[in-house]
């Protein structure tokens, strides 16, 4: 991969404009921690103070995918570069799936000494963030899931590629001639996205590479040829997604599931079985967003974390 320096806050003070947001110019610090087996987990911190809110993002994305919301938060929070994703490591078993990532994450909030702290987790980060709630029970005082539920990969065989929206991307090209192409391929599955947000949520989530091509800062999913997953091995791994409907139910603290009014990720059954499983729940729809509420309606969402985290 080519020489590259990272700027943290690229196209940070114009979308603040775009939002209408006071720009504070804020203190964005990145972050590496080394876990047993070698590997890092990235992490970035907005502001200053002691953070307030723990933020995962979904499959595909990075700890930038939050940076609009925290335009509009103004409140000390910290966003995780999932494993495989954004500057932390890259797994040689391409084990990125919820309970693997939730061990790795806890031992990282518990090395920065966080605990009574809010969790706020999108697609593929809620899924885990679900986990980490149950399992790290004495850490999280609320938790937020946004636009997934359990039962993720038993909709997903539902939905048609342009159901997918973004995410299809992760199963698209993985070299890309410019950047200006993955910009182009990003827009085109994101209709409801301002091309600004758009544009910064690409730069932060690409690479070059020493032969000039582009491609994805995330670890394919896709499997080397004769690793595939066996159709017992695919039919496992969904069982253990929809385990973590039991998690749902163990989970002590109040919870709140948003979903994006025109994303099909979160089926009315699949938020009825949530509302049944969680003991304080709280469930809210955002119009106009997809599965992407985060970057689709970042003030709508900035607005429910505000009012349900205060």
């Amino acid at each position: 991969m080519a020489d590259e320096t990272t700027n943290e806050k690229h196209l940070l003070k114009e979308t603040a404009a775009l939002l209408g947001a006071e720009w504070t110019d804020p203190t964005l610090t990145r972050e590496h921690w080394e876990l047993p087996d070698g590997s890092t987990i990235s992490t970035l911190r907005w502001l200053d103070a002691e953070p307030e809110i723990v933020m995962l993002h979904g499959g595909g994305q990075n700890a930038h995918t939050w940076d609009a919301v925290g335009l509009l938060l103004g409140r000390p929070f910290v966003a995780i570069d999932l494993p495989g994703h954004g500057h932390s490591s890259w797994r040689e078993d391409k084990e990125y799936w919820p309970f693997t990532s939730a061990e790795s994450i806890a031992i990282v909030l518990d090395r920065m000494g966080l605990d009574d702290i809010a969790l706020v987790g999108m697609s593929m980060g809620g899924l885990t963030a679900i986990h980490l709630a149950a399992i790290r029970p004495d850490m999280f005082s609320r938790v937020v899931v946004v636009d997934v539920t359990p039962s993720q990969m038993e909709q997903m065989k539902k939905m048609s590629e342009a159901d997918k929206g973004t995410v299809a991307l992760t199963s698209g090209p993985e070299r890309y001639e410019s950047l200006q192409a993955m910009i182009d391929a990003t827009a085109a599955l994101a209709p409801n996205r301002p091309a600004l947000l758009i544009e910064r949520g690409v730069v932060h989530n690409s690479k070059q590479f020493d032969d000039g091509q582009w491609g994805w800062r995330y670890d394919s999913l896709r499997r080397p040829e004769g690793q595939e997953l066996t159709e017992e091995q695919q039919k496992e791994q969904e069982l253990s997604f929809t385990q973590l409907w039991d998690d749902v139910e163990a989970i002590n603290v109040p919870i709140m599931l948003v979903r994006g009014g025109a994303s099909v990720f979160v089926p009315s059954e699949h938020s009825d079985e949530f509302a049944k499983r969680a003991k304080d729940f709280r469930f809210e729809i955002v119009d106009g967003a997809g599965h992407s509420v985060q970057s689709d309606r970042p003030a709508e969402l900035a607005a429910l974390l505000t009012d349900y985290l205060s």
